[in-house]
Parts: structure tokens; C-alpha cells; sequence
């Protein structure tokens, strides 16, 4: 059975993307986790050669793949049956098999959503390139998220392959026209960059950053200048009802930057796979 036919038998189509993208929720989880560390390990060591200062990185840099995944607790090596997508934390009850500190459950449920997020994709994106951008871009998406959510940052590293994915495929007309992903990001970019000096000019504050604009730019660049209306609202209408209900709970401060990154994320996510849904709901999108 080739992989044409498989998609035609959704008892089996369905599983397997789950299983896929839980596989890839488990590499994110590493990338989640050492790609901040590895950009201010870059940073540091640029700083230092600048300055000309004696470099304080020792043995070999952080990457995605060195060192081996070990627990943070007793550095002991993770194996590779318990590296298993959520079903080895199950096994393991939530705790390390050498010293039984406990494991977050963000990892089970990062690739828990990771497979249930591709599955979704797949229900809405017949099996051809369109698929396995959508795929892409979603993988992509969760670790921009999760990542902005907890430092902040919007990795270059993830947003601008990610724009230039968009207009590559787009050549080929995969979910638009090449003219519109241009223009996508010229003006996706273009959007959040001017509302920032805007805000800057005025206030003398920095209201978002620059990895904002470049999400935005790419998220235009897939989904071409006419979903930009769309992501913009509502990411902001999302960002604002959560900003304020944090602030009216005290769990934010008024001056505590909150990060965007997420919102647009989520925005670009639902633009990409029930944009038409969402678009014959409402007459002003």
C-alpha cells in the first residue's frame, strides 16, 4: 500500500499522522528547550569576541544534538525506550527512572498536541504538497509558541526559513499566488514594524518585538497579503481579552510586557487551516 492509498483509509491515515507528530512533539520539545540557551550561548560568545575578552565557553557548544537528552536532576542518560512520546512518561508515572524526580507534563502534552494539531491539518488538506506544508508550518508554529510563552523570543532561526518557505512554495502556487506571498510579507512585516516605531515615536516604549514582525511577515508569505486582515484581528482580540483578564486577576502587571508571538502563532494556525470557515462566518474578513 503506497502512501496515496493509506491516505485514502482514514482508520489507518489518521493514526499515523498522530504517531508522526508526536515524533516531531518530542524533537520539539528539544528544540523548545536548548534553542534559547544555544541563541544567548551565540550571543555571549559574540559579545566576548567583540569586546575582545577571553572566552568563558568551555568543552563543546550546545546544540539540538550534543549533549545526549540526560535527566536535569541526576544527569543520568535518557534511553531510548524512555524517550517513547508520551506513552514513556505514562509508563514512567511522570518521574525519572534513576532518581525519581518528576518530568514536567508540558512534554506529554506538547506531543500530544503536536499529533492532534496534525491530525486536524490532515482532515482539512488533501494528501499533495499542500499537506505537508501545512504539517510544516504547524510544527513551526508550536515551537514559536511555546518558546515566546516562556522567554520571549521568536527565533530567527524557525521564522525566517519558515518566510522563505512560504515563498518558495508559493512559486508553485501551493496555497497561493506568487504575488500575493510577496506581498504577504512586504506587508505582514511592513504592518507590525510601522505600529512599533508608531508606538515608540510616541511613548518611548518598545511595544513588541522584532521576531513579531518577521512572524507576521512569514505567516503573509504562506498565506499571501489577503489572510493578513484575518491573523491581525484576531490575534489582537485573543491578546486582549487574555492580557486583561491576567491584569484583572492580578496575575500580570500593567507594565509586565506580555508576549504576541503566541497570539499571532495561534492566528496564523487557524487562518491556515479553517481560514474559509471563518471567513463565510463573519462579512468583514
Amino acid at each position: 500500500m503506497d502512501l496515496h492509498q493509506l491516505a485514502a483509509e482514514p482508520a489507518l491515515w489518521y493514526p499515523l499522522l498522530f504517531v508522526l507528530g508526536a515524533v516531531v512533539g518530542s524533537f520539539l520539545n528539544v528544540v523548545i528547550l536548548r534553542l534559547p540557551k544555544i541563541m544567548q550561548q551565540q550571543w555571549r560568545s559574540e559579545c566576548e569576541a567583540f569586546l575582545e575578552l577571553e572566552s568563558t565557553q568551555t568543552g563543546k557548544p550546545l546544540s539540538l544534538s550534543h549533549p545526549p537528552s540526560t535527566c536535569p536532576s541526576c544527569n543520568a542518560r535518557i534511553k531510548p525506550w524512555q524517550n517513547i512520546p508520551i506513552l514513556s512518561w505514562l509508563l514512567l508515572r511522570g518521574k525519572c527512572a534513576n532518581c525519581s524526580i518528576s518530568i514536567s507534563a508540558r512534554y506529554p502534552i506538547i506531543e500530544f498536541m503536536t499529533g492532534l494539531l496534525s491530525v486536524v491539518v490532515a482532515m482539512q488538506f488533501a494528501y499533495d504538497w499542500g499537506l505537508l506544508l501545512a504539517l510544516v508550518t504547524t510544527w513551526c508554529l508550536v515551537a514559536l509558541t511555546v518558546i515566546d510563552a516562556e522567554t520571549q523570543l521568536l527565533p530567527d532561526d524557525i521564522t525566517l526559513p519558515l518566510l522563505w518557505l512560504g515563498l518558495v512554495a508559493n512559486a508553485f502556487g501551493v496555497f497561493t499566488d506568487l504575488p500575493s506571498a510577496l506581498w504577504g510579507a512586504v506587508f505582514g512585516y511592513g504592518i507590525l514594524w510601522s505600529i512599533y516605531w508608531i508606538f515608540k515615536l510616541t511613548t518611548g516604549k518598545e511595544g513588541m518585538g522584532y521576531g513579531d514582525f518577521k512572524l507576521l511577515g512569514a505567516l503573509g508569505a504562506l498565506l499571501g497579503w489577503q489572510a493578513l486582515p484575518m491573523i491581525i484581528l484576531m490575534s489582537s482580540a485573543v491578546g486582549a481579552i487574555i492580557g486583561i483578564t491576567l491584569m484583572a486577576t492580578k496575575r500580570l502587571d500593567r507594565e509586565q510586557p506580555m508576549p504576541f508571538g503566541p497570539y499571532l502563532a495561534i492566528a496564523g494556525w487557524l487562518s491556515m487551516v479553517f481560514g474559509d470557515t471563518i471567513t463565510s462566518f463573519s462579512p468583514y474578513m
